[in-house]
């Protein structure tokens, strides 16, 4: 049994060490990729024009009359002082092909007093330039940029099989790591003064360790992250009963027969508002999001300043059908049934968010342990299997009694 999960853990560690180790090492980074990514453009972060800000739904008007090509599809809805606003977009459909324009970005800065661009960027783009080597490590993160296909999102699906098969090693990894229960403590120690392979090994096995729910954490919500709908509620709802929501029980249209909205954002948020206060949500309209695969608004309530939610739960959105404006879904962190609250402590349990400054660095180190353990799980290896083919076999002769000995000159067990 156990010489079969050593095997199991041996090879699942070597098939995924590289992208676990891509994983870790890009986690580390982008626990504070709003903080670097403003460092590195700030073109794209700070307002060149003093002076008050405009509405933010007329600055949203003029991006979409600069290029008609375009539609916002998220949008903060305060400014802060200095700052640009920042919006995401989507093509279009070009009405002489019935196909999405070309647009070449999907992201555009905005002067919030002025409404003249500042910049423009697709982000997620397959680049190392400044302007675009956060959004490009965030989206290896999840997805090694492995590219869509057949309608599917193969490098969101591949990542969340591994985070799966994640989940399932790191239970077979601890029970490996306890060979014999009375030498327990052994699976504790660093023998840092050796150094060398005993150290590598204990880096691996005994970091491994200390730092185990801490890794099954991240597997599990790795798995929440990319499989949603697909996985973490399907099974989370086996236990606990979910609240409803319209991405889990809706089909997505495809890219080129997107929902039009019968409502527009000003309605959208009217009615967010209204629902919002009859919860007892007590923060303004803080972003706004339409979802032309699904037909579905989103109204998050936060500060200005607090759009990533950090600490606690995270933000409280609602969501509205963006054709006939019904309520269609609320995530007000905090409530709900156990199932609830435990989806709503995924994103904040793997960003670190969940802690606020504290635990992003917490997730930063984590990413580096994880990087950490895959490296020393292939050198381990590596060591092994080089032991392995310079081990000499042994030559055994038959002595004049007949008994089998090895040729150096010790009876054979």
């Amino acid at each position: 049994m156990r010489q079969a999960l050593v095997l199991i853990h041996r090879w699942f560690g070597l098939a995924a060490a590289a992208f676990l180790f891509v994983a870790g090492a890009t986690g580390a980074v982008i626990s504070w990729d709003h903080e670097l990514d403003e460092w590195l453009n700030p073109a794209l972060f700070h307002a060149r024009t003093e002076g008050p800000a405009q509405p933010v739904l007329a600055l949203v008007q003029q991006v979409e009359s600069a290029d008609p090509r375009a539609r916002v599809t998220f949008t903060p809805l305060t400014t802060e002082p200095g700052h640009t606003l920042s919006v995401s977009v989507q093509p279009r459909l070009d009405p002489a092909t019935g196909k999405p324009f070309e647009l070449g970005y999907n992201q555009v800065a905005v002067d919030p007093a002025t409404g003249q661009v500042q910049g423009r960027r697709e982000w997620g783009a397959i680049s190392l330039t400044r302007e675009n080597l956060l959004p490009f490590l965030y989206k290896l993160h999840y997805s090694m940029h492995i590219p869509e296909g057949w309608g599917i999102e193969l490098g969101i699906w591949f990542m969340g099989l591994i985070a799966i098969a994640w989940v399932i090693d790191c239970v077979i990894a601890l029970w490996i790591s306890f060979p014999k229960l009375k030498a327990w403590r052994r699976s504790f120690e660093f023998r840092w003064s050796s150094g060398g392979h005993r150290l590598t090994f204990d880096l691996h096995r005994s970091g491994g360790v200390w730092l185990w729910l801490l890794v099954l954490m991240l597997a599990i919500t790795s798995v929440s992250m990319n499989l949603n709908t697909q996985v973490m509620r399907p099974v989370v709802s086996m236990f606990s009963p979910l609240s409803p929501s319209p991405f889990a029980s809706r089909q997505p249209a495809p890219p080129d027969k997107p929902i039009e909205p019968g409502i527009d954002a000003t309605r959208a948020i009217t009615i967010a508002q209204a629902e919002a206060q009859r919860r007892g949500i007590q923060a303004p309209p803080g972003g706004i999001f339409l979802s032309t695969d699904f037909g579905v608004w989103g109204v998050g309530f936060y500060q200005g300043d607090n759009s990533h939610g950090d600490g606690g739960l995270g933000n409280p959105w609602i969501y509205v059908d963006s054709r006939s404006g019904a309520l269609v879904g609320v995530d007000q962190p905090g409530t709900g049934s156990a199932g609830d609250i435990f989806m709503q402590s995924m994103f904040p349990l793997h960003s670190g968010r969940i802690l606020g400054v504290p635990g992003r660095v917490l997730i930063s180190l984590m990413g580096a342990a994880v990087a950490v353990l895959s490296v020393t799980g292939v050198l381990i290896w590596m060591r092994k299997r080089k032991a392995r083919v310079l081990k000499p076999k042994a030559v055994v002769v038959q002595t004049p009694s007949g008994a089998a000995m090895p040729a150096t000159g010790k009876r054979a067990a």
